[in-house]
């Protein structure tokens, strides 16, 4: 929810362009990524995007409710993006993990570089680790229940999801630097190491598809 704050003080500048709510966000979030959540201060904010710290306050409280936004933003994408691609239709569990895989892969459905920021910013904070720390039992609850939607069991789904969820961060954490004809070539033998069943054809064809990637291109 947007905080409106009291008008600019007297002496300010009180007309002309003060930015926006996700102006400033996206700001912080470039920030937050760079240089970690120390670099999100309202000051040097306003500094590059040419507008007078007072504009700040039309849109947020203070620092701490623009962080609480950052947190916000970050879990309704991201996390959101987990639950909507683990519930998203598919024929049968290969191509539910393809769905899943494709999030990874989609920069504009689930950021990396910001969920890795956020994690760095979790060490420093009791309030982000505690964000962390519940949308990664949202994640997994959500890869759990794709499992168990194809029929496995609740210990086996259990484990298969946490595999899943457990691999795809490591790729964040460890920044993981590799083309992506090499990740949609490990692609098939993720899937079968996940679920035990290995891609068909057609749906690594429409995988692909998806991600506007071509095999045969050299």
């Amino acid at each position: 929810m947007t905080t409106q704050a009291e008008p600019p003080h007297p002496e300010e500048k009180t007309s002309g362009w003060r930015g926006s709510r996700e102006v400033w966000l996206q700001a912080a979030q470039a920030a937050l990524i760079a240089s970690g959540v120390d670099a999100v201060k309202i000051q040097p904010l306003a500094n590059g995007l040419q507008l007078s710290r007072t504009s700040f306050y039309w849109f947020f409280k203070d620092r701490k409710a623009l962080l609480d936004a950052l947190l916000e933003e970050w879990d309704a994408k991201n996390t959101g993006a987990f639950v909507e691609a683990s519930a998203a239709y598919a024929e049968t569990i290969s191509e539910a993990i393809l769905n899943l895989i494709a999030v990874f892969l989609d920069e504009t459905a689930f950021e990396p570089q910001l969920d890795f920021a956020i994690r760095g910013w979790a060490h420093k904070s009791e309030v982000a680790a505690a964000q962390i720390h519940a949308a990664d039992e949202v994640r997994i609850d959500a890869i759990r229940a794709m499992f168990a939607r194809f029929g496995f069991a609740a210990d086996e789904a259990e484990v298969r999801a946490r595999t899943v969820y457990l691999t795809q961060i490591g790729y964040i954490s460890m920044q993981v630097s590799e083309s992506l004809a090499t990740r949609m070539q490990r692609t098939p033998g993720y899937v079968k190491t996940f679920c035990g069943t290995a891609p068909t054809a057609s749906e690594l064809a429409r995988f692909h598809a998806r991600l506007r990637f071509d095999p045969a291109a050299p």
